[in-house]
């Protein structure tokens, strides 16, 4: 009896088919590398169309404006939504007339709060670094829109679930195991970039932004440098801001702190096996797991992120947390001290969060989970 009703659950699941919306791949988002990735696991569990309808239908939404698209088509047509980033304000901000960003602020928050959000549009100039922004993620259209919504963590299901939602899964940030580069890859990338021998190199990758606090780690690095030149710092991506890529290009040089600008994914796996430790702190934070902090601590390396809800859920002994606000450079740079000083102590770290990791975020499960969600949604 058990065996058979697993099988009709089974031919029910493999009887639905998914249509698939996300940033065609290359898009300057890690939610398109993120799709691609997860669709072809998908794609092994059962029939999935990329861009096309199915029986329910998946969309990846983040935001900026390359998700209008998937935005619009989960509003015509409800299915399953995975919010990469939880905070939609800029999404609407970067998308939307003023009487439709107004109209958004009043569905989500009350015609009462309506002169807040006249406040929030006229200074949008500051968006990426105004805590407010991130305050009110304007989510309550499409949560009660969709028939299931997926996110990567506790934070960011708190706030779905502050704005109707019902039905919220929580699902890991998969990791894909990666062959680490072998040590004489990475000692010719670190001579190439000219990090003497020896140094403990910190890393920051991906696409560059206010809240991954760019200028802060840059500045607890140099206080660093001052007291241990036997460090160095890795900028490895490519700022989306032109307020940040004007502040990055005012910085005086520095030797020890080196860019590389966007890298290939080959490149990328390389340059992370070359660091000793990766910095990755998101504040404010729209809700996102960052896919770079997970493949580090998958690869063994010990991550410095932000003491926030969304990190919540890594142990204690597998991640080192930075407070946001006043406390936030100098623990940063503490940590840096700590790891630069004690290397075995980064790895003990490292190893903790690499088990946690294999345990917790295989894509096969994952795509398990997704599959699981969307047929029963259907």
């Amino acid at each position: 009896m058990g065996a058979g009703g697993d099988g009709s659950v089974r031919e029910a699941q493999e009887a639905v088919t998914v249509g698939y919306h996300a940033p065609p791949p290359g898009s300057a988002t890690g939610v398109a590398d993120y799709a691609e990735t997860l669709l072809a696991a998908l794609q092994h569990l059962g029939p999935v169309k990329a861009g096309g309808r199915g029986d329910i239908d998946l969309y990846h939404l983040g935001n900026n404006r390359l998700h209008e698209e998937m935005y619009a088509q989960a509003m015509e047509r409800p299915g399953v939504v995975v919010l990469h980033d939880t905070v939609l304000h800029h999404f609407f901000l970067g998308t939307r007339t003023h009487q439709q960003y107004i109209d958004e602020w009043i569905y989500n928050y009350g015609e009462w709060r309506r002169d807040l959000g006249e406040e929030l549009w006229r200074e949008s100039g500051r968006s990426s670094v105004d805590p407010r922004y991130f305050d009110f993620p304007m989510l309550r259209r499409i949560v009660e829109r969709s028939r299931a919504v997926i996110v990567h963590n506790p934070g960011a299901a708190a706030m779905v679930r502050e704005h109707g939602g019902t039905r919220i899964e929580i699902i890991p940030h998969f990791v894909v195991p990666a062959e680490r580069p072998d040590t004489a890859t990475t000692e010719t990338f670190r001579q190439r970039l000219g990090i003497e021998p020896g140094a403990r190199l910190f890393g920051i990758f991906g696409y560059l932004r206010e809240p991954k606090r760019v200028m802060t780690c840059l500045s607890a690095f140099r206080e660093l440098y001052s007291a241990r030149p036997d460090t160095a710092l890795l900028l490895a991506g490519e700022p989306v801001s032109r307020d940040l890529a004007r502040l990055l290009d005012q910085e005086p040089p520095h030797a020890a702190i080196k860019r590389t600008g966007h890298l290939s994914e080959e490149d990328l796996m390389i340059a992370a096996g070359a660091v000793d430790a990766c910095l990755n702190l998101r504040y404010p934070a729209a809700g996102e797991t960052s896919g770079i902090a997970v493949r580090l601590m998958g690869m063994g390396k010990p991550v410095v992120v932000s003491d926030i809800a969304e990190n919540a859920a890594f142990p204690e002994t597998a991640v080192l947390r930075v407070r946001p606000g006043v406390a936030e450079r100098g623990e940063l740079f503490d940590h840096m001290v700590l790891l630069a000083a004690f290397p075995q102590t980064g790895r003990d770290i490292g190893e903790q969060a690499r088990m946690w990791i294999e345990r917790h975020h295989s894509l096969q499960a994952v795509a398990q989970r997704y599959w699981d969600v969307l047929c029963g949604s259907a």
